[in-house]
């Protein structure tokens, strides 16, 4: 068995690299050659945490495994990321455990990642200002992510407490981009593309703060009950995702779905426009909404690609198991 720890991980797995095996695999999803198990997810009643499960398997890749983990809010306190979460790999022939992979790093990556990629297929060419609403720790990997898939000149952010928004300032200015703390209607007037990751459980954004043509990712909910925009947002967009199923259950269309504004039927599959199954965005003034509900596949994905760049550069430990 390989077990590549949390710790090599950020020597190992580039934006690129994530993004390109976010791409495939939402693609893989599309055909129907990779497809995820149901999601388990828990309030413990300890440490106000919530805990779970995703896993899946993609034939296509011969990636089998899942990722247990889950937030615990507390963590921060104690000098730890809230995200907490350890990837499991299975060989698909023989059911064998193949590796143990630390999932904190490249759970943070391929969030990101997932945004990036439904901004490089759906986002307007001429975009020219990007929005963040949120300033938790997987902001700047929003930020840094998305800032790579068009040629923005300026970022627009909102939290909450505009404090927190520094390190998002600070990533900005790496990026060489111009940054703003705003209030939300500025955000929505001026923004060309959105990216919404909080773990709110009311909407946040709303209709008519969103200007036509705008490109929303929203990436914070991912349990039933959570709401980063409101329903009249997604049932006024062309709707795109990772897994219907989720969307509808725990993703942020979950609300449009049950007041009846928007319908299953309305809700496209971002690996259809990966393959070109699906024209994406029809108009410059069409909002376009990807919901990024967050799937087992994705975390299998990373993790595969991570285990294969520890084997070659030598980093990979084995262990009788």
């Amino acid at each position: 068995m390989i077990i590549v720890p949390e710790k090599e991980i950020s020597g190992l797995m580039t934006r690129k690299d994530s993004f390109d095996a976010i791409k495939k695999v939402f693609a893989s999803m599309s055909k129907r050659t990779a497809y995820n198990f149901p999601v388990i997810r828990e309030a413990i009643g300890h440490a106000d945490a919530l805990y779970g499960f995703k896993s899946g398997f993609d034939r296509a890749a011969l990636n089998l495994g899942l990722k247990s983990g889950g937030y615990w809010p507390g963590n921060a306190d104690k000098g730890l990321t809230n995200h907490q979460s350890t990837i499991f790999l299975f060989d698909a022939d023989t059911g064998k455990v193949r590796a143990v992979v630390g999932g904190n790093l490249l759970t943070a990556l391929r969030t990101a990642s997932a945004a990036a990629v439904s901004v490089a297929h759906l986002a307007r060419q001429d975009s020219k200002v990007l929005g963040i609403v949120g300033a938790g720790h997987q902001a700047t990997f929003q930020l840094e992510a998305v800032a790579e898939q068009r040629d923005f000149e300026r970022v627009v952010a909102w939290n909450r407490t505009p404090e927190k928004l520094a390190s998002l300032e600070e990533t900005a200015k790496k990026l060489g981009l111009p940054f703003e703390s705003v209030s939300l209607d500025e955000l929505g007037t001026q923004a060309d593309v959105i990216v919404t990751i909080t773990s709110s459980f009311d909407a946040i954004l709303n209709d008519t703060q969103v200007k036509p043509g705008t490109h929303i990712a929203c990436m914070g909910t991912d349990t039933k009950g959570k709401q980063e925009v409101d329903a009249a947002l997604v049932a006024r967009a062309t709707v795109f995702t990772d897994e219907i199923a989720q969307s509808i259950t725990i993703g942020e269309c979950q609300h449009a779905i049950t007041d009846g504004s928007l319908a299953e039927a309305d809700i496209a599959e971002l690996g259809a426009v990966i393959n070109g199954d699906h024209a994406g965005r029809s108009a410059d003034d069409e909002v376009t909404l990807f919901d990024g509900t967050g799937v087992g596949l994705q975390d299998l994905a990373v993790a595969s690609s991570v285990v294969d760049l520890a084997i070659e550069k030598g980093v990979a430990l084995n262990v009788d198991f």
